[in-house]
């Protein structure tokens, strides 16, 4: 039945996601990364708090997981599971799983990071030139304004119209669309400190504290 397919599927990719990488690096360095800067356990945090070799190494671990669920827990699951279920939508599956384990962890009372860098793995599966694109506007903004949070919202927004110029495929421009509104939505925050006046930049090549 398709239905067991896209259950498992969801399940084994949120379990995939939701390793909260970001918070056993930084208790490896005897850091909580929840009591500490903007206390999001994302790849920027740690790359604030902790390290920037550190931090780099929790953004690439955090979006092979979301390559890995769609690249192969929904083809493995498709094959251990033979359904009617679509490969695309299995795949898709996959990708929320990977993203909402992410964002809401089960091993930390359903808290985690804004699953940029997880959404980047899984469009690097489904969608590559979108994400190409997107990476593109993120690079951008971040070398304009050195706001993370900015560069991520903007490439957030750009992603659905990216996949729609790139595939032409309603069901992958439909899926870009909700990853990149809940991804504006987990910064929420951001956008309260960036009207205040008092959100982090990043400075390349400084050495900077926790603030």
């Amino acid at each position: 039945m398709p239905i067991l397919s896209y259950g498992l599927t969801f399940i084994a990719a949120y379990l995939l996601g939701s390793i909260p990488t970001g918070y056993w690096v930084g208790r490896a360095k005897g850091v909580d990364i929840r009591t500490v800067g903007s206390k999001n356990m994302g790849a920027t945090n740690v790359f604030r708090t902790v390290g920037k070799t550190l931090g780099i190494l929790v953004l690439l671990v955090d979006a092979l997981k979301g390559w890995l669920a769609v690249a192969c827990v929904a083809p493995l699951i498709g094959h251990a599971f033979p359904s009617d279920a679509a490969p695309v939508w299995l795949a898709v599956t996959a990708g929320f799983g990977a993203i909402f384990g992410h964002n809401y962890t089960c091993w930390l009372q359903f808290k985690g990071g804004k699953g940029i860098a997880t959404s980047a793995g899984v469009f690097l599966a489904l969608v590559p030139d979108a994400l190409g694109i997107a990476l593109g506007v993120w690079i951008v903004l971040f070398a304009a304004t050195r706001y993370v949070s900015v560069a991520s919202m903007a490439a957030a927004a750009v992603l659905p119209l990216a996949a729609w110029l790139t595939t032409r495929d309603i069901r992958l421009t439909a899926v870009a669309g909700v990853a990149g509104v809940l991804a504006i939505y987990k910064h929420k925050a951001n956008l309260g400190r960036l009207l205040a006046g008092t959100e982090h930049r990043i400075e390349l090549g400084k050495k900077k504290g926790a603030q």
